[in-house]
């Protein structure tokens, strides 16, 4: 078959019948990987990614423009779609609630990539309890100049305090962009505060026995060259994508499970849409047993009872009980995109030049901010390493876009 771009195949898979609408697409031109490429590499891992997506609620991140554009985040299942398509109802804290899509076998997996989306992103629980995770996530997120070497350490932390606290295994995976996330199997026995909370207590406990190089600080600008270890992709809202996932990057860049005794050696760039096709026909999954590993929080929670809460930033002044940042900080521009935002960044700079040189890499603060369906981006600059009397002051900004403008609120 030779498919073009303006019609759709129908594909047979697993006794279903899945319609790919223009399967000639280019989705990675880099590559030169079409839409049809990219749900033929789903059906062929759909063991793998079913084992990390599988059964679970998904917000479909769907990029309908390209990877170039930036996504947009639809937690409502389309109402029109299969009768085989499944879904759940999850409510929040604040009054709404969300039908989402449930992806349970492999043409399940073909339909929601033909909607657009590249990488899924399910939520922690199991639609037979939506209330309670089963999986604990760490999202080792690396700050600016911080390399793969100083990123594999703190995973190798984690493993270690993970073991100490209830014997919990830990299944390491490529983000499939800088850094790495490790999974950990538990109990369906607590909720998702206490979830929340012993990954909390998990990455301050990190953060003790790897100081510098890992860090459980919330705010950005105090975490310095380090490994941030986000606890909150614990939170309700919050997903990640999963094993396996396509991440939108041009190499077409993979979220790839791997054995402990290949992380070192290993490099994100490495796991590609091709590259994983060989290694998963080769080896199959990586984190195949990762659902007979199961744990409990136990050990956790009553390290949070020892060590107490977090140490919270300061309160401002000026009576809106908004914190206030140790770091002397400015901000250059908010837009809707990455790439205004990299400009304005640019255009910042040509009118600071001193300045420029005395900036560390993670000095410079690349803010990628939910909005009500799509990401918006902020730019900071962190001026703890300039001398006090070259700092800048706080200008106007270089853009200014008001991702709440037009936008109404029920009363």
């Amino acid at each position: 078959m030779s498919p073009t771009t303006d019609k759709a195949t129908m594909l047979e898979i697993g006794g279903r019948e899945v319609r790919v609408s223009n399967p000639g697409k280019v989705v990675f031109p880099e590559p030169g990987l079409t839409k049809l490429d990219l749900v033929n590499y789903y059906v062929a891992v759909a063991d793998g990614a079913l084992r990390g997506a599988g059964g679970r609620p998904m917000v479909l991140k769907r990029f309908v423009k390209g990877i170039e554009a930036e996504a947009f985040f639809q937690k409502r299942a389309p109402e029109k779609r299969p009768e085989w398509i499944d879904t759940a109802t999850l409510h929040y804290a604040s009054g709404n609630s969300a039908e989402e899509v449930v992806v349970r076998d492999a043409a399940a997996l073909a339909w929601v990539v033909n909607l657009g989306c590249i990488d899924l992103n399910p939520h922690p629980v199991r639609a037979e309890d939506l209330d309670h995770p089963d999986e604990l996530r760490v999202d080792l997120d690396p700050m600016p100049g911080v390399e793969w070497a100083q990123i594999v350490d703190v995973a190798m932390v984690t493993r270690e305090v993970l073991a100490d606290h209830g014997g919990l295994v830990g299944w390491p995976k490529t983000s499939g962009s800088r850094g790495m996330h490790i999974s950990v199997r538990i109990e369906p026995r607590w909720d998702y505060h206490d979830v929340r909370l012993a990954a909390e207590t998990l990455a301050r406990e990190v953060e003790r026995r790897a100081p510098g190089l890992a860090s459980a600080r919330w705010w950005k600008e105090e975490r310095g060259e380090s490994v941030f270890v986000d606890f909150n992709q614990n939170a309700k809202d919050r997903t990640v994508a999963s094993a396996y996932s396509v991440r939108p990057l041009p190499d077409a860049r993979v979220s790839t499970p791997l054995d402990w005794d290949e992380v070192r050696g290993s490099r994100p760039e490495l796991f590609t849409v091709p590259t994983v096709l060989r290694r998963f026909t080769e080896r199959g999954d990586a984190a195949a047993g990762i659902d007979e590993a199961v744990g409990g929080l136990d050990a956790l929670l009553r390290l949070a009872e020892e060590l107490g809460p977090a140490e919270k930033p300061p309160k401002s002044t000026d009576g809106t009980g908004r914190r206030t940042s140790t770091m002397p900080l400015i901000e250059i521009a908010r837009t809707k995109t990455k790439p205004e935002a990299l400009e304005a960044l640019e255009r910042w700079k040509t009118k600071h030049p001193d300045v420029v040189p005395l900036l560390e890499p993670a000095d410079v603060l690349v803010d990628g901010m939910r909005g009500s369906s799509s990401l918006w981006y902020r730019i900071r600059a962190n001026l703890q390493h300039v001398p006090e009397e070259q700092r800048p002051a706080q200008e106007a900004l270089e853009a200014d876009y008001d991702p709440w403008a037009g936008r109404s609120w029920n009363a």
